[in-house]
């Protein structure tokens, strides 16, 4: 039984080694909400992965710091949690905001895996020691540039390539990265860029050969992707879209999708991805993990339920040094042969820099049942 005896909650700015640029915008900093919760003399972390603005979702780290700490972890004072899949339903109350949810109860599960004395990925139901990594390059100023990125990876052994596409940078640079890499799996991303009007010019992507048409269209139209699933050759994948394993349901019954792409903060949690997870291995849907420039405790998470039998394609779970120079959980990711090793040691499977945290901490607030 876990009672949460304090928590602190910090938020942190990491410069990014290199500018991210999608079709919301550029990101040179990393800005994440980082959760201790303390309980028997164990620390557990959670990451939320909400940013400052509502772009990718309708949560922001502002509204994430409010949800957890005037109403999630009141709900939870007091309360013994025999388990972390108890979490969702103690949180019932609060509608919406699944990020906030999620950074809680990740570091609820990190506390349960280390008191049970195993890594996370095992008491997930992991089966995998390294999981195979793949990397999303941004939208850069020019293909010469894009064409060095996709090269450079390629040459560290990166086992898939995410181009990120929106209109007006599309069909040339796929053209470009394909022409040069004839048989390197290869997909792209829109982040809700297209119109359904645009179907025709989609289906041109066909011609390159892709593994997937990530998120092509706005995050709650799922009727608009079941109509264009049934004009391209190539699968499609939903990100945005898959907010609950309901909403999973819905998309994989309207035929919205071939592929779904899993985080874990965007879904609500754990317990909300393991139900995900088995929906799509009943119905024989790959699943992989996406990222959203997570610190190493985010990403810790991400390689452990990238470990889950159900996840068979290349991940967005890149090396630390991809993204960060200096990280504030150790010891970093690497990159072997495009392989990820999944953490062995008890709970996340990483340890937290404190001086580092304290380093990049903009603020932090603490709490107490």
């Amino acid at each position: 039984m876990i009672r949460i005896e304090r928590a602190t909650l910090s938020l942190v700015e990491l410069p990014l080694v290199a500018p991210f640029v999608t079709s919301f915008g550029e990101e040179r900093m990393r800005t994440a909400l980082l959760l201790s919760l303390a309980a028997d003399g164990l620390t557990g972390w959670g990451e939320c992965v909400a940013d400052r603005g509502p772009w990718y979702s309708a949560e922001t780290t502002d509204t994430a710091r409010h949800v957890i700490l005037d109403f999630a972890l009141p709900f939870l004072a007091g309360k013994g949690i025999s388990h972390p899949t108890d979490v969702p339903r103690l949180l019932a109350p609060i509608r919406g905001h699944p990020m906030a949810k999620a950074t809680v109860e990740a570091a609820l599960w990190d506390l349960h895996a280390q008191r049970e004395g195993k890594p996370l990925a095992a008491v997930l139901g992991g089966t995998q020691d390294r999981v195979p990594s793949g990397v999303s390059v941004g939208i850069q100023p020019d293909i010469a540039t894009l064409i060095s990125r996709v090269a450079a990876y390629v040459a560290a052994g990166y086992q898939r390539v995410k181009l990120k596409v929106k209109p007006g940078w599309d069909l040339e640079p796929v053209a470009a990265v394909r022409e040069q890499f004839p048989d390197l799996p290869l997909s792209v991303d829109a982040n809700a860029a297209y119109t359904l009007d645009r179907a025709p010019h989609l289906a041109e992507l066909d011609r390159f050969g892709l593994l997937m048409v990530e998120q092509p269209l706005a995050y709650d139209d799922l009727v608009g992707h079941a109509r264009l699933a049934g004009t391209l050759r190539t699968p499609l994948c939903l990100d945005e879209s898959i907010s609950s394993p309901h909403r999973a349901w819905e998309a994989l019954e309207l035929g919205a999708c071939r592929i779904i792409n899993v985080k874990q903060g965007r879904i609500g949690g754990l317990s909300a991805v393991l139900a995900v997870h088995d929906l799509a291995r009943a119905r024989g849907v790959p699943l992989w993990c996406g990222g959203m420039l997570e610190t190493g405790i985010g990403r810790a998470v991400n390689v452990a339920l990238a470990s889950l039998p159900g996840f068979t394609l290349p991940h967005d779970i890149s090396a630390t040094d991809r993204y960060y120079e200096e990280d504030i959980a150790l010891p970093p990711f690497r990159l072997e042969e495009g392989w990820v090793r999944v953490p062995q040691r008890p709970g996340l499977g990483v340890e937290v820099d404190l001086a580092r945290l304290h380093r990049f901490t903009e603020a932090a607030w603490a709490w107490r049942p």
